[in-house]
């Protein structure tokens, strides 16, 4: 009888074990949530309330006269039906169908090269490789604008002594490369720090039996190394890619070296930037934005389903 009071009224062992459990699951939960509320409330200001105000600016139209009124999905119809805006975006595209992969293998390249140790001097050239993406973009566009200055440009010279004469990068037909090769500049010691991080974290033993087994550099590079990074690559891919279809900084600034070669909508930033600000339509302005970002969602979007069904992480 004494003994079945005990075990009513006393609290066995295990029930207490997940009791204290529980309290400091509880406990650590509440740490949790308030260690992200500084960046939920950040994320809410600079991120979730712009947007809902585009979505809203987008859905009216304002007139000189007459005022604003609501105009429903007409700026958005009118923005899918603008060969400006979708000439930007096949522009950007082709960009970095050529940017990317020409920034990303020069990046693989030299972190392999520096992570196998065949470059003397290594961290100091690591921090060189670096030192461009540490550039504002603006203050590069600058330097590249007065390097590639028709008649007085350095390069421009250059070209000139080794027999293309007349060059000018700022032209129509050169305007596309010549950002292509900013861009590679500033953005290739990025990635290269981003693929030499992941190297680092390959086993040694791993390339040191490929070495035994008589592998050549070129094919530790290729087959063993970058196979293992693979999703570090993947990564760097599609944020390479959301970067170009945000192109602006730099056709920005070249404008106002060479109007005629930049045009309204050279990229569909762009187009978005002089339809609110240089032509005052900020309804219709606020409508681009929402596509592209409805554009750049998609492929944010796709590419985390895509690593997530490759296993990439659960």
């Amino acid at each position: 009888m004494i003994g079945t009071s005990i075990g009513v009224g006393t609290p066995q062992p295990a029930s207490l074990g997940r009791r204290s459990s529980r309290v400091v699951h509880d406990r650590r939960d509440r740490h949790g949530r308030w260690f992200v509320l500084p960046f939920l409330v950040v994320l809410t200001l600079f991120m979730f309330v712009p947007l809902g105000y585009a979505i809203y600016t987008s859905l009216f139209t304002t007139k000189l006269i007459g005022g604003t009124s609501y105009s429903g999905l007409s700026n958005y119809a009118q923005v899918l039906s603008s060969s400006e805006f979708w000439s930007g975006v096949r522009r950007v595209l082709l960009f970095a169908v050529i940017q990317v992969p020409v920034t990303i293998g020069l990046a693989a390249f030299f972190a392999a090269i520096f992570d196998l140790g065949v470059a003397k001097f290594g961290r100091f050239f690591r921090v060189v490789f670096f030192v461009p993406f540490a550039v504002p973009a603006v203050v590069a566009a600058l330097m590249w604008s007065f390097l590639l200055l028709p008649e007085f440009g350095a390069y421009t010279h250059v070209a000139n002594a080794v027999g293309f004469q007349g060059t000018n990068f700022f032209s129509s037909k050169l305007i596309l490369p010549t950002l292509i090769v900013i861009v590679v500049w500033e953005w290739t010691g990025y990635n290269m720090t981003i693929l030499y991080t992941a190297l680092k974290g390959i086993p040694r033993e791993v390339v040191e039996a490929a070495v035994i087994d008589g592998a050549s550099f070129a094919k530790v590079i290729l087959r063993v190394k970058l196979p293992m990074v693979r999703s570090a690559v993947v990564m760097l891919f599609f944020l390479n890619l959301i970067g170009a279809l945000q192109l602006f900084t730099e056709p920005s600034i070249l404008s106002s070296f060479q109007p005629q070669a930049i045009s309204f909508s050279f990229t569909p930033t762009l187009f978005v930037y002089n339809t609110s600000i240089g032509s005052g339509e900020y309804n219709l302005g606020a409508a681009a934005a929402v596509v592209l970002g409805l554009v750049i969602g998609a492929i944010s979007v796709g590419s985390l389903v895509w690593r997530h069904r490759r296993g990439e992480f659960a």
